[in-house]
């Protein structure tokens, strides 16, 4: 009998990657009528990974804001996707820029995985529990704020690198604490690791933390094994977040978090920017009843709203200098 060409799925080449690749691989082959149980070779014969190494993963001595932005672990496999090499393309959501290139979609949102930044310390077990001065590893501007918001004396020291390379870098003393992606860590069966989190109220994670993506050309999005792998309230509820970052014009140079969660029709969204030094902090929340007609437009109008508000009353003390 015969069928499709098998569906080539673009990702990043690190262990985290493809951990979650390998999950979104075998959800599209069933889709696409691989047999419950199937093999890893039969798998294979309905969707194919495709690793391909990205500038963000080539350059791991400074953070991305310094050498182009979140758009960095994108830029190679959209290319692909746009020359035809690939079909579509896995991708951590909250590494996904405000923008897309032309003719790419962000198509399918799977369930989300939980959306907490986890703490990870060898002398303490909550963020809040750091002795005086403590070195907090992070590459991220948002953690960096907000931990500082709370508590800052604490000594930010740069990390970054894949899931292994991070708990490293804690292990050889680089860092008396990091703050990773409770999600990744589930993916890599790594969950147990940390003893607190982050509350995602208090501190909101990176829009769309937690979530994968499925990206594909706009001529695509319609595609019926799309359709098997989307989550509607995780995708009204990252549209929300995305909606906020959106407005934020959220960068690597920007702290930004954004937490959205449905309870049946009602929309909940917190959004937050702070100033790189965690001195300054805007906030806003706000609530929408969803009526099912045009629920993911409504859920982005509510964090375009929001993502505003904050805008307007930071300014520019919100966007981290050349």
């Amino acid at each position: 009998m015969s069928r499709q060409p098998p569906i080539r799925i673009g990702a990043r080449g690190s262990k985290l990657s493809l951990a979650q690749s390998g999950l979104m691989q075998a959800r599209i082959a069933t889709a696409l009528g691989a047999p419950a149980g199937a093999s890893q070779a039969e798998i294979d014969s309905f969707a194919q990974l495709i690793p391909i190494v990205t500038s963000g993963d080539r350059i791991q001595d400074r953070r991305l804001m310094e050498i182009g932005g979140k758009g960095l672990f994108t830029k190679e496999i959209e290319e692909a996707l746009l020359d035809g090499r690939i079909d579509c393309a896995v991708h951590s959501l909250k590494d996904m820029p405000a923008e897309l290139p032309p003719g790419l979609i962000l198509a399918a949102t799977p369930e989300r995985e939980d959306p907490r930044d986890a703490f990870i310390s060898h002398i303490c077990e909550r963020l809040e529990d750091l002795p005086q001065g403590a070195r907090l590893g992070t590459a991220s501007l948002r953690r960096q704020a907000q931990a500082l918001h709370v508590r800052p004396d604490l000594d930010v020291v740069m990390i970054r690198g894949n899931v292994g390379t991070r708990l490293d870098k804690l292990e050889r003393g680089e860092a008396d604490a990091i703050l990773l992606a409770q999600s990744g860590l589930n993916r890599l069966g790594l969950g147990d690791l940390p003893k607190s989190w982050l509350d995602p109220i208090a501190a909101p994670p990176a829009p769309g933390q937690g979530a994968l993506v499925i990206e594909t050309r706009l001529d695509d999005v319609n595609a019926p094994w799309l359709e098997a792998v989307r989550c509607r309230p995780t995708t009204i509820a990252v549209a929300a977040e995305r909606g906020a970052l959106y407005a934020l014009e959220g960068s690597c140079r920007t702290a930004i978090g954004a937490y959205a969660t449905l309870d049946g029709p009602l929309l909940s969204l917190i959004v937050e920017a702070l100033t790189p030094d965690g001195v300054q902090r805007f906030r806003r929340q706000g609530e929408i009843t969803l009526d099912g007609s045009d629920d993911i437009d409504a859920a982005r109008a509510l964090g375009l709203s929001l993502g505003g508000a904050v805008r307007t009353e930071g300014g520019h003390a919100l966007i981290l200098p050349h």
